[in-house]
């Protein structure tokens, strides 16, 4: 029989909404991760350039916003909890209110499409260390399924890429590629859960839906960060704007499928370093937005809300796969950055 929820905890990484918050939150992202001082005074420049302000913070709370929309119109009466793992409103303070408020059972979205330690394990773990924090009063916490191929996730992904590539000059709309980017993480990382293969069946439905040859539409990376001896998934952004230029191709979209919000990445790899490189080597470039609260990527997140609940019984997935687990396995998407060989830096901690 379902558990009887009676919250929804909204689980995401955190950003600085200050100039002075920036090297704070970094400090807490890289914290036991081998990433070199330089490179996070690097990205912290990255946060100054937009005034030390990361828009992730903002897209949670619209995210939000639209969310319990959703859910008063299906009929779903659960308060909404948010809570992040690396700045304010945090994992452990969250908690503490949820005991507070006398939560006994929640169930968490975490904001990941899909599965890899630092985009599922790794906040399942922030979520035991925030019970501990909290103690027996602490509720216990179920988590959403992954829902890389739930057709209204692909549905939401298509509509952005589409709309971004009527931007393109008249004669790229028809031909134009898209380069489809997910955060690189640490090959050590990817061997260890389906992160690789998830993203690849996002793709290969999107292509489908758009009607795109599979030379037309590749999965590349982007953000990448750790020791640059460690491998990490390739290739990257850049390097394959740069083959697409070589090949004249009429134009790109660069779709991030791999994050649900245009955040601090978003806008610097993609919106300023891959608008710069295609403007220097002359192909016309246009930026899908990410999912964000896309009225049906907000009514998949209602559905599997009710799914959970067990107020739906169909549990949809489309392409090769079927829906993911609602419970991890035990050893899935396992990660330790310490073991040999030396192959991997720091979690991708995904500064946004």
């Amino acid at each position: 029989m379902p558990a009887p929820y009676d919250a929804l905890l909204i689980v995401s990484f955190g950003g600085p909404e200050r100039r002075e918050d920036v090297i704070p939150f970094l400090e807490n992202v890289l914290r036991g991760k081998p990433v070199p001082r330089e490179r996070m005074l690097e990205v912290a420049e990255h946060y100054y350039h937009f005034g030390g302000v990361s828009p992730i913070n903002a897209q949670v709370r619209e995210f939000i916003s639209a969310l319990s929309n959703e859910l008063r119109s299906a009929g779903v009466e659960l308060p909404i909890y948010w809570g992040n793992r690396n700045w304010h409103p945090l994992l452990p303070d969250t908690f503490g209110q949820m005991a507070r408020d006398g939560v006994k059972n929640a169930l968490a979205f975490m904001t990941s499409a899909y599965s890899s330690y630092s985009g599922c394990r790794q906040y399942r773990e922030n979520i035991e260390a925030a019970r501990e924090t909290v103690g027996e009063s602490a509720p216990v916490v179920d988590k959403i399924r992954v829902f890389y191929n739930h057709p209204e996730f692909i549905a939401a992904n298509r509509e952005r890429i589409q709309a971004a590539g009527e931007t393109l000059p008249e004669a790229a709309r028809g031909e134009f590629h898209a380069a489809y980017t997910a955060h690189s993480i640490p090959l050590s990382m990817a061997d260890n859960c389906q992160y690789v293969k998830q993203l690849s069946e996002t793709v290969r439905l999107l292509n489908e839906e758009l009607g795109l040859p599979p030379e037309r539409g590749r999965l590349v990376y982007q953000s990448r960060s750790g020791r640059p001896q460690d491998p990490w998934l390739e290739p990257d952004i850049l390097d394959h704007l740069s083959s697409l230029a070589e090949q004249k191709v009429p134009g790109v979209v660069v779709a991030p499928i791999g994050f649900l919000s245009d955040h601090m990445e978003v806008l610097f790899d993609l919106d300023e370093e891959a608008q710069q490189l295609c403007q220097e080597k002359g192909i016309p470039m246009a930026r899908a937005a990410t999912v964000g609260t896309h009225p049906r990527f907000i009514r998949m997140v209602c559905e599997l809300i009710q799914e959970r609940m067990g107020l739906t019984v169909e549990r949809r997935a489309i392409g090769e796969y079927g829906p993911n687990h609602d419970v991890c396995p035990v050893n899935c998407c396992q990660y330790n950055p310490g073991r040999p060989p030396a192959a991997a830096g720091a979690a991708s901690g995904r500064p946004s």
